[in-house]
């Protein structure tokens, strides 16, 4: 129901803080939790339809997640509503990885394919990034290296090895997005695959894996033999 009214001006069962004070936050919808977070809306539109607003400019939650620096422009969202916002979302994004580095090690490249889902599944560009590992596969960093088309002309082998030097990784998962939502390998997936390989292995750098994150499961290129020529 809108209410064109202040949120303090509601009935108290119905103001998103009183409301998760007293049902805690799983009760709220995605709105009323933007909503506590904006603190107040603006002349003539309420926090939760701020949060609204801010919800159908991005398309999803998963895409504010996906990129809280590129927040769409809403009314009543200044410098301060954007800072807190974004780095609220950044905090969410950093959680999502804390179970994955704290693992003993990846004993499987699915360990960490539901952090990259959560990562990449909603960004609007393709990424191509890379999870650095140690000698007993525990992970040291997660970095995007690359946006735009992951082709040969795109992705560039240096790049890759430089960022492995730098991270000492001695294993990497790669992964990369496809924004139409079809998790399957093109013939330039599969080409700068075997070209990366190729290259770390010179660097006594191994592939573990490369995951290409869609609408569904991501796909294990290790899973289906095409790592090596």
């Amino acid at each position: 129901m809108y209410h064109p009214q202040p949120i303090r001006t509601w009935a108290a069962h119905e103001r998103p803080r009183e409301r998760l004070y007293a049902h805690g936050a799983a009760a709220l919808s995605d709105a009323e939790l933007l909503a506590v977070l904006l603190g107040n809306g603006s002349m003539g539109c309420d926090a939760v339809a701020t949060g609204r607003a801010l919800l159908a400019g991005a398309g999803s939650l998963g895409r504010l997640l996906a990129e809280p620096d590129d927040l769409p422009r809403v009314s009543g969202v200044g410098p301060v509503k954007r800072a807190r916002l974004i780095a609220t979302l950044e905090l969410a994004r950093r959680a999502l990885g804390e179970g994955l580095v704290q693992l003993p090690c990846i004993q499987n490249p699915r360990d960490s394919a539901e952090y990259l889902r959560a990562r990449m599944r909603h960004l609007r560009t393709e990424v191509f990034a890379c999870l650095f590992l140690d000698t007993r596969h525990r992970v040291l960093a997660y970095e995007e290296l690359f946006r735009g088309t992951i082709d040969g002309a795109s992705v560039y082998p240096r790049e890759v090895v430089r960022a492995c030097l730098r991270h000492h990784a001695s294993a990497v998962i790669l992964a990369h997005n496809h924004p139409s939502g079809i998790a399957e390998p093109s013939r330039a997936d599969r080409d700068i695959t075997l070209t990366l390989v190729n290259a770390l292995a010179l660097m006594d750098i191994r592939v573990l894996d490369h995951l290409i994150i869609g609408q569904g499961d991501p796909f294990s290129m290790a899973e289906r033999g095409m790592l090596a020529a």
